[in-house]
């Protein structure tokens, strides 16, 4: 079965139902083609189900793939007068922070759900990383350095907006807007 996937994928949809699958879903990307193999008994909606998800989690691999974190990150590194990482990449476990920073290792973890935002925040994020290589809170002289990027406030109203309700159960009175937009955009230490 060949289905179209939702929202304009870059790739159709293939289906086997299996009797050797018991459980498990998989799913392999073999040119245009995203081959999705789910278990015979499967409800229809079942098997919809795991066409978008999978679907979803391809078409993020593969908006991550179209960005080199390593060349990005060097020429930001350079351009803002920073320091560059030891490693930069991709993360796909990470789900409540856009990306993180590891100062003792130089190590810096990007989430691949920002791969499909605009370059501008993905520049942002990794902007961010960078600095704590050289500030490890979020005072006064790491916000100095975060600002070197001229689309700095543009692209944390960006990450706040995307954030949408998930930073609405938060009781925020207590804390000032720099670590109230911190959190909301996502970004860690």
């Amino acid at each position: 079965m060949s289905t179209d996937v939702p929202h304009q994928r870059a790739f159709t949809v293939e289906v086997t139902r299996s009797t050797r699958r018991r459980r498990s879903v998989g799913a392999q990307l073999v040119g245009n083609t995203l081959r999705v193999a789910i278990p015979s008994w499967m409800s229809r909606a079942e098997e919809q189900h795991w066409i978008d998800e999978m679907s979803r989690r391809f078409t993020r691999k593969l908006s991550a793939d179209r960005i080199d974190l390593q060349a990005r990150s060097r020429a930001l590194a350079r351009r803002h007068d920073l320091r560059r990482p030891t490693d930069i990449r991709w993360a796909t476990d990470m789900t409540t922070r856009w990306g993180s920073c590891t100062p003792v290792t130089g190590t810096i973890r990007i989430s691949d759900r920002i791969a499909a935002y605009p370059d501008w925040v993905v520049d942002y994020v990794i902007v961010h990383e960078l600095c704590h290589l050289h500030v490890g809170g979020h005072g006064p002289d790491f916000w100095a350095l975060v600002h070197r990027y001229q689309k700095a406030e543009r692209a944390i109203g960006y990450l706040i907006a995307k954030a949408g309700s998930d930073d609405t159960d938060r009781d925020d009175t207590d804390r000032d807007d720099t670590d109230r937009a911190d959190r909301a955009d996502g970004i860690g230490d």
